[in-house]
């Protein structure tokens, strides 16, 4: 009984970090490229800062199988790629205002952010 009361509590632990306080890594590019990638669940890194008014060239390397890796999302700039396996997935997105845009599989389960200043 106090070994599933444990395991109880290490659960419900680990779902308020992963939920709640779980704090993607985040970069900031000087010449507005990164390279992301998709494994595991996440991308890597999840949040980007960029360079606003100018064009942001993103690589995407797909290490991941699942089926909701396969697509990337950019709704705010009506955008949408397969994703490839492999290192060889580029997109180039037009010069962004600043602000914010995210970025996500076709399921919303991987999930990102473009942060142009």
């Amino acid at each position: 009984m106090l070994m599933i009361n444990i395991l109880g509590a290490v659960l419900i632990t680990a779902i308020i970090y992963w939920f709640w306080l779980y704090k993607p890594k985040q970069i900031e590019t000087d010449n507005n490229t990164a390279t992301i990638v998709v494994d595991n669940g996440v991308y890597q890194p999840a949040n980007i800062k960029v360079a606003a008014d100018k064009k942001v060239e993103l690589t995407f390397d797909r290490k991941d199988s699942a089926p909701c890796a396969e697509t990337v999302v950019f709704p705010q700039l009506d955008i949408s790629k397969s994703l490839a396996m492999g290192d060889d997935n580029k997109i180039t997105l037009p010069a962004l205002k600043a602000g914010e845009y995210v970025f996500h599989c076709q399921m919303q389960m991987y999930k990102g952010t473009l942060i142009a200043k």
